[in-house]
C-alpha cells in the first residue's frame, strides 16, 4: 500500500507530555483523515488493553464491527497488530481471534545523557524493554560533541541489537538534565552545557553513521519529564495516580509535575526545576549561580559527602550508601535524614501550591526512599495545610522499578506511531 512519510527527520523538543491527540476530525475532514484517525483509535484500543478481539475493540471505540474488521486488517498488514489464536467468551457465537500489538516492527529509541552515565533503551510497540545499554562515566569533564558521539555509538549498537530482533526504531528521543527548548539545551548547570543544539548535532551524527539508510527523527526533552511519563505510562495502575509530583534524584535534583494525566510544562517549557528551589537562603553556592538550592542538601553529591563517602563516586557510591543505611551506619542515616528534611521542606511548598495526589521519588531516591520518606513525611505533616499528608500516609513513595528517563524517552518516540500508524507502516 502507499504510505505517507513520517514527519521531519530532525524534529524539535516535544511540548506535550500527553501522547499526541489523533488528527482533528473537524467538518472539513476527508475520508483519508477519518481513516487515519480510526486506525489510531483501534491500535490504541488494543495497545491499552493488552489484548482484545475485534468485537471488544468495536464495543470500546464505538465503531461497527465491520469497520473495525477493515481497520484491523490494515493494521495487521502494516505489521502493527498480530493474531494469537481464538478466545471463547462463554456466549453463543463463533470464538473471537485475539489481537495484540506486534512484537516485531516499529520501535522507539530512548537516549539519556546524564552527569555520570549514558543510557540507551529500545522499546517495542507494547512498551516492553527489548534493548538496554548503560555506560558509567563522568560527562562533566568532556566536550558536548564528544559526549554526543559516544552516546551515538551506544545508540547504533542498540539499533543493531533491535534489528536482530526484527525491530525497526522509527524515532529517537534524547533525555537530558536541565532546561530544554526547541532541541537545544539552554542551561544544564551540572553538565556545564549552555545553548548546545543537541537535536541537530545528534541527528547529523546518526545520519552520517547510518548512511545510506534514511535519517531517524530526533527530539529532546528534560530527563525528569520523561521519567515522570514512564511512571505514568508503565507504573502500577493501582498505585500511580493521575496527578503527582515526580522527583529525580541524580547528581542534580530534577522534578516534573503530572496533573490529570498530562505533563505540566509551564509557559516556556521549563517547569519542574525543583532542585533549584531555595531550601536555605544563606546556604552553599549552587552551580546554577544561586545559594542554598535543594540539590546542595539532597543531591547525590551532598548525600555521599555528608555520609562520609566520595561525593564523586556516582552510582557505586549510592549503592554503598544504601548498604550502609541497611547496616544502620550512623553517618549514612544522618545524611539521609537531613536530606529527607530538606526534601520535605521544599515539597511542602509545592504541595500547598499545586495539591498533587502523591510525590514519587525516582532516580537514586528510589533505592533510598526507605530512609528519606520518614523525615520528609514529618515535615510535610507539619507544613501542608490540607492535613492530608500525615506521617505514614503513603503519599510520598518510591517510583516503580520500570521508571527511568531512557524508557520514557523511547516510549515517547512510540507515541507518534500510535497517533498515526499509517505514516510508519
Amino acid at each position: 500500500m502507499t504510505i505517507s512519510p513520517p514527519a521531519s527527520p530532525s524534529g524539535s523538543a516535544a511540548h506535550s507530555g500527553k501522547p499526541p491527540a489523533p488528527r482533528s476530525l473537524g467538518a472539513k475532514a476527508d475520508k483519508d483523515t477519518v481513516r487515519r484517525s480510526n486506525l489510531s483509535l483501534v491500535l490504541r484500543a488494543v495497545h491499552d488493553t493488552g489484548e482484545s478481539t475485534r468485537a471488544q475493540v468495536a464495543a470500546r471505540v464505538g465503531l461497527t464491527r465491520a469497520a473495525v474488521s477493515s481497520l484491523v486488517e490494515q493494521l495487521l498488514e502494516g505489521g502493527f497488530l498480530a493474531e494469537y489464536g481464538k478466545t471463547f467468551s462463554g456466549q453463543a457465537g463463533r470464538p473471537g481471534t485475539v489481537l495484540k500489538v506486534a512484537r516485531t516492527g516499529v520501535a522507539g529509541l530512548g537516549v539519556e545523557i546524564n552527569v555520570d552515565y549514558l543510557a540507551v533503551c529500545v522499546v517495542d510497540l507494547a512498551g516492553t524493554d527489548r534493548v538496554r545499554l548503560t555506560e558509567h562515566l563522568d560527562n562533566r569533564t568532556r566536550r558536548p560533541s564528544d559526549v554526543l558521539c559516544r552516546v551515538a555509538e551506544l545508540a547504533l549498537r542498540a539499533i543493531d541489537s533491535a534489528t536482530a530482533q526484527e525491530l525497526r526504531p522509527v524515532g529517537v528521543q534524547l533525555a537530558l538534565p536541565g532546561l530544554i527548548s526547541e532541541g537545544t539545551v539552554r542551561h544544564a548547570p551540572n553538565l556545564g552545557w549552555n545553548d548546545i543544539t543537541v537535536v541537530s548535532r545528534f541527528h547529523r551524527i546518526l545520519a552520517v553513521e547510518r548512511r545510506p539508510l534514511p535519517p531517524l527523527p530526533v527530539s529532546a526533552d528534560n530527563e525528569a519529564n520523561l521519567a515522570a511519563l514512564a511512571e505514568l505510562w508503565f507504573g502500577d495502575p493501582q498505585e500511580t495516580p493521575r496527578s503527582f509530583l515526580y522527583l529525580s534524584g541524580e547528581v542534580g535534583v530534577g522534578g516534573a509535575l503530572v496533573l490529570g494525566g498530562e505533563l505540566l510544562r509551564g509557559a516556556h517549557g521549563f517547569a519542574g526545576e525543583i532542585g533549584h528551589v531555595v531550601a536555605q537562603a544563606d546556604g552553599p553556592p549552587c552551580r546554577c549561580g544561586a545559594r542554598g538550592c535543594l540539590e546542595q542538601y539532597a543531591g547525590q553529591r551532598a548525600l555521599l559527602r555528608n555520609a562520609g563517602l566520595d561525593e564523586d563516586a556516582g552510582v557505586p557510591g549510592v549503592v554503598e550508601l544504601e548498604r550502609r543505611a541497611v547496616d544502620e551506619d550512623g553517618p549514612a542515616l544522618t545524611a539521609l535524614y537531613t536530606a529527607g528534611e530538606k526534601l520535605g521542606l521544599v515539597l511542602s511548598g509545592a504541595v500547598n501550591l499545586i495539591d498533587p495526589e502523591a510525590v514519587v521519588l525516582g532516580g537514586a531516591y528510589r533505592g533510598l526512599a526507605e530512609w528519606l520518606v520518614p523525615a520528609a513525611d514529618q515535615v510535610l505533616s507539619e507544613r501542608v495545610v490540607s492535613g492530608l499528608w500525615r506521617v505514614g500516609s503513603g503519599r510520598v513513595r518510591a517510583a516503580s522499578l520500570c521508571t527511568d528517563a531512557a524508557r520514557g524517552a523511547a516510549a515517547q518516540a512510540v507515541q507518534a506511531v500510535l497517533n498515526d500508524p499509517l505514516a510508519y507502516a
